[in-house]
């Protein structure tokens, strides 16, 4: 079976080298047993993801040597596969529109005691999980901005234990065969009232849609696959390998990320970087050529 991998950046800002790691990684893995590398842009985000930022980064994947299939898969162009997704989920009676403003969900979960997820945000709070039907469509009639959010306990239940291989490791050194925990993350949103869908949705749906076998993407996702698993159960999805890799880091330990103003790499090229001098600085040895079949 032919292996497949995928890099799945979203076009709302620069890359930096820690995206570069992640794109390099995933290349190479792929070239090393003969796979094929797909190139996905997460661009749900309508109100930050844009043109000039995805033409960017297509024009430094390239400069670093990578070789993509075409075409690029664009999520904003599938939102129907998600919109499919989200009403087997509704079906079930696995999901719920939440009206919880943000203002109202910060009230309700005040107390400093109050559980948190694994990134460290408050677990919804629930508080209009059982609304009336009737109540709820009359909501949403009216205009209401709301979120459809996983009724995370009852889908647990519906599919029971999970696990999932993983290739790499975890935060916390996990590896092999590792036990799912999805309950860490609560009522998740899986879709809001004007993208019908989410991150969690979308990316399940994708990698099933476009055969993906191997998922390589960074450290602080390996929580979310948990998520992840849930909803491929629920929707008859297949399950990738999983391999989560160390993340780039700042002279102070930082995570690099693009709201805290890292590097791009269209700045390492303006100061005469070469793809090599990158792998250098993300730690990857260099380039291997494609093995002859």
């Amino acid at each position: 079976m032919t292996r497949i991998f995928r890099f799945a950046p979203s076009p709302n800002g620069e890359l930096h080298l820690g995206h570069a790691y992640s794109a390099l990684l995933n290349s190479d893995l792929a070239r090393a047993v003969g796979g094929r590398l797909l190139i996905r842009i997460e661009d749900i985000d309508r109100t930050r993801c844009r043109p000039e930022f995805e033409a960017a980064i297509l024009d430094d994947l390239a400069w670093l040597g990578l070789d993509w299939e075409q075409p690029v898969r664009r999520q904003s162009e599938h939102f129907d596969a998600y919109s499919k997704a989200l009403e087997t989920l509704r079906l079930m009676d696995l999901v719920y529109p939440s009206f919880l403003s943000r203002g109202e969900i910060r009230a309700a979960t005040a107390d400093p005691a109050w559980p948190r997820d694994p990134d460290g945000a408050p677990l919804y709070s629930g508080l209009d999980r059982d609304l009336a039907a009737g109540e709820a469509a009359a909501r949403i009639a009216s205009g209401a901005p709301y979120a459809w959010r996983l009724r995370m306990a009852a889908a647990i239940d519906r599919i029971g234990p999970l696990r999932f291989t993983e290739h790499g490791s975890g935060p916390d050194g996990e590896t092999g065969d590792v036990t799912a925990d999805p309950g860490r993350w609560g009522d998740v949103i899986i879709a809001r009232k004007e993208i019908p869908t989410s991150y969690h949705l979308s990316v399940v749906v994708d990698d099933a849609l476009q055969g993906v076998t191997d998922v390589v993407r960074g450290e602080d996702l390996f929580h979310a696959t948990s998520v992840h698993r849930l909803l491929q159960a629920l929707l008859g999805l297949p399950a990738p390998i999983y391999r989560h890799h160390g993340l780039v880091r700042d002279a102070a330990g930082r995570k690099l990320s693009k709201s805290e103003g890292a590097r791009g790499l269209a700045a390492l090229r303006a100061a005469g970087a070469t793809a090599e001098d990158v792998r250098r600085l993300v730690g990857l040895a260099p380039a291997q050529p494609t093995p002859s079949t």
